[in-house]
């Protein structure tokens, strides 16, 4: 499809379509295992239809990794330096754990594209997201050395933040199998147990 050309309503809701329908094929069977096939009838319009909106199943999977990289991005952003240190750290902490119960299957696929070696996002995790963690992890330190923050690593920390929040999303069967939650209500306990742990990690030694 013509990409300078505005899109009309129509066009807007059949894109919105496949990129739904696509979040859904990639995330339950990875990049490899996903078809143009798959992604159609998802989306509920034939293949040729399909290929007048995007020509590749990569230039699908392209367009879905460049608006979900943003969405990461934003919670880290978020961090203010005028801020409560811990706090700031734990409300990210908290951002991070909403968008695994908001964004399960952007996060999905996210890890299956760092588990197949990040080739369609290497150039934004080297570039804007080492950025991000350096500048972050600059704030951290400086918080540190001012004997604001308990002394470690600030890059190791923002790992497992990561680690502890995108895990209720990446292994949701091994978790739902554990607890057997309502809903989503293992959420809101997630919140309280990572809010307070961090909070003890986080809090300068005494």
């Amino acid at each position: 499809m013509n990409d300078a050309a505005p899109q009309t309503r129509i066009q807007r809701e059949n894109t919105a379509r496949i990129l739904d329908a696509a979040l859904d094929v990639f995330s339950t069977q990875g990049y490899g295992g996903a078809t143009l096939d798959q992604i159609a009838r998802g989306a509920g319009l034939s293949k040729p239809n399909l290929l007048y909106y995007f020509n590749s199943k990569a230039a699908i999977h392209t367009t879905l990794l460049a608006g979900l990289m943003q969405t990461w991005l934003d919670p880290l952003r978020a961090m203010r330096r005028d801020g409560d240190p811990v706090e700031e750290i734990v409300a990210y902490v908290l951002r991070k754990l909403d968008m695994s119960r908001i964004y399960p299957r952007e996060s999905r696929l996210f890890a299956n594209e760092i588990l197949q070696g990040a080739p369609r996002i290497m150039g934004q995790i080297t570039g804007d997201l080492r950025d991000l963690v350096d500048e972050k992890s600059a704030l951290i330190a400086t918080w540190q050395a001012a004997g604001q923050l308990a002394a470690m690593d600030p890059r190791h920390l923002i790992f497992s933040i990561w680690a502890t929040t995108q895990h209720y999303a990446d292994f949701d069967v091994q978790v739902r199998g554990i607890l057997h939650p309502e809903g989503d209500r293992h959420f809101d306990a997630a919140a309280v147990f990572l809010a307070d742990f961090y909070r003890g990690a986080l809090r300068p030694r005494v």
